[in-house]
């Protein structure tokens, strides 16, 4: 089953042209020097323009964590690193987002979001080598170049002019790929000649300017507002839980509120399924409390804002109801397990969960338009 919005979302392309007037944030014009630069990095040092200063060619390429066609270039632009660094070409990375500007639900496409400590994660899973900046808090750099999209790439000739702006490449699918922008570009300027292009569209998640920060504000609002409830379940009906009937893909997780690290759980695991929700996802909650304690529980889950369906033992023989979803479950809380539309458990974990692992196992099976998108996730999990 195929998530229209996620079409829309992923598929909606950002077309720039330099000489557009009518942009808010209007792009770097070719021949214009290059802004200047100060930026954390995720190696933990601060990054500028003059760094580079030696360099024959600098390329700027604003990318992003949350994006998946930005996913789908990391590797390509790990590999133009690789390759050109040896020949003094500056290659520089700049997540131009602001991650208070990301409503949860564009993140169905991401284990993370767009701060600089996730940069940190995303780079550490896929041993990326590339300086990797955050303009994230200010957008000061961001704006002075004026990136439409993630990727966007600018390319500066050893006088730090911009000589070309635009895509990386003409496809996000690797395989369609025949116009190596960003490398013709700059191997022109290497052999002191013109670029064969000095601006192409770029292709992407939209830039995330902080003015939409009020977007995400009344997104969240929404979202907890939406009304919270508990009911019994029998074992019969934790039987027929894990047969899954619905035929969705389904998260399902077992806690307690006497059990802290069901507690400690709750918040992301919430916050995972509003993420994935837009993509035919459910989510429900079992509460291995006694029936008598269901007020406590209710309170819980409204604290915790739980959208999703949310149940409780129905007896206070809690063996009985453990065996009846799963006969070699026979410990404590918290369990999660993770079923595909034909009950096949796709993740399970008696006691805390590894969250990232969680989300990334959820993207390698949701379905998606491009098989690619699930290959980039399937590619880092045992």
């Amino acid at each position: 089953m195929k998530s229209i919005r996620f079409l829309l979302l992923l598929l909606a392309p950002i077309l720039t042209t330099a000489q557009s007037t009518h942009l808010d944030h209007p792009i770097l014009p070719i021949g214009s020097p290059a802004p200047d630069f100060s930026l954390p990095g995720v190696d933990g040092h601060t990054h500028s323009l003059a760094d580079y200063s030696s360099s024959p060619v600098l390329a700027v390429i604003f990318a992003c964590n949350h994006c998946p066609i930005s996913q789908m270039y990391e590797q390509r632009i790990q590999q133009l690193f690789d390759a050109y660094t040896p020949k003094g070409v500056a290659i520089v990375v700049i997540e131009p987002n602001d991650p208070n500007a990301l409503r949860i639900d564009e993140l169905d496409s991401s284990d993370i979001s767009d701060t600089l400590e996730e940069m940190k994660i995303r780079v550490a899973w896929k041993h990326l080598t590339y300086p990797y900046l955050y303009d994230g808090e200010t957008q000061s750099v961001t704006r002075a170049y004026g990136p439409q999209a993630t990727p966007h790439v600018f390319i500066f000739d050893f006088t730090r002019h911009l000589r070309y702006e635009g895509r990386f490449d003409n496809s996000y699918r690797i395989e369609q790929v025949n116009t190596t922008d960003a490398r013709n570009a700059i191997d022109a300027l290497l052999a002191h000649k013109d670029p064969p292009v000095t601006h192409t569209g770029s292709f992407g998640c939209s830039t995330k300017w902080a003015e939409k920060s009020a977007d995400r504000i009344a997104a969240t609002r929404k979202l907890d507002a939406q009304p919270v409830d508990v009911s019994a379940i029998s074992a019969d009906g934790l039987k027929t839980l894990r047969a899954n009937p619905s035929k969705k893909y389904t998260l399902i997780n077992f806690w307690a509120t006497w059990c802290g690290a069901c507690v400690d759980e709750l918040p992301d695991l919430e916050q995972t399924f509003r993420m994935y929700s837009v993509r035919a996802i459910d989510y429900v909650t079992v509460s291995a409390n006694q029936p008598d304690e269901r007020d406590g529980v209710l309170r819980m889950l409204k604290h915790f804002h739980s959208t999703g369906r949310n149940l409780l033992f129905d007896s206070a023989d809690t063996e009985a109801l453990q065996k009846a979803f799963n006969p070699k479950w026979d410990s404590a809380v918290p369990y999660t397990v993770f079923l595909d539309p034909d009950g096949k458990i796709l993740y399970e974990q008696l006691g805390s969960l590894d969250i990232l692992k969680l989300r990334r196992t959820i993207l390698a099976n949701l379905p998606s338009d491009y098989i690619g998108f699930n290959q980039y996730w399937s590619s880092g999990l045992p």
